[in-house]
């Protein structure tokens, strides 16, 4: 029987770039447009200022804070009977995956992944949670990871349902 526990891995330490990078992706057009308001509409300018406070806190926190407590949370770890997730910041989800009940596995690079050579290992079970999603791992350690646990699951018995 596969037992819950913390798993062994961290992600890699360029993470903490990548998740920098997609909060100011989301807060830094909102601080721009928030000012650019500001400027151009005179009938706005009692609460474009609060709005364009309020991001730039989100922003702080989103490129300084969220990324450094993400780092320290998430951790992962594949063996032969499971693969284990721990991510989150403000609620925290530990996950174990039974290999037997694998059913797809997949690794993911959205654009600034691949900027920072990082994929997401997309780990599908017929779990109605979702997807098991290890994040911020090396390109090459997601690829080779999916490629060993697709042998796994095919030598595993069991039907993944």
């Amino acid at each position: 029987m596969t037992r819950l526990r913390p798993p062994r891995h961290r992600v890699e330490r360029r993470a903490v770039r990548w998740w920098a990078l997609q909060s100011m992706a989301l807060f830094g057009p909102i601080i721009t447009v928030a000012i650019a308001t500001h400027v151009f509409w005179e009938a706005a300018r009692p609460w474009t200022l609060v709005a364009a406070a309020v991001a730039a806190v989100l922003l702080l926190v989103g490129t300084v804070v969220e990324p450094w407590w993400r780092y320290a949370v998430h951790r992962w770890e594949v063996t032969d009977e499971a693969v284990y997730g721990l991510s989150g910041w403000w609620v925290r989800e530990w996950r174990v995956a039974p290999i037997s009940r694998i059913q797809t596995v997949d690794a993911v690079r959205g654009p600034f992944e691949q900027v920072m050579g990082l994929a997401t290992l997309r780990v599908t079970t017929a779990s109605s949670q979702g997807a098991i999603d290890i994040v911020g791992l090396d390109h090459e350690v997601a690829a080779e990871t999916a490629e060993n646990l697709r042998a796994v699951t095919q030598r595993t018995p069991g039907d993944a349902t």
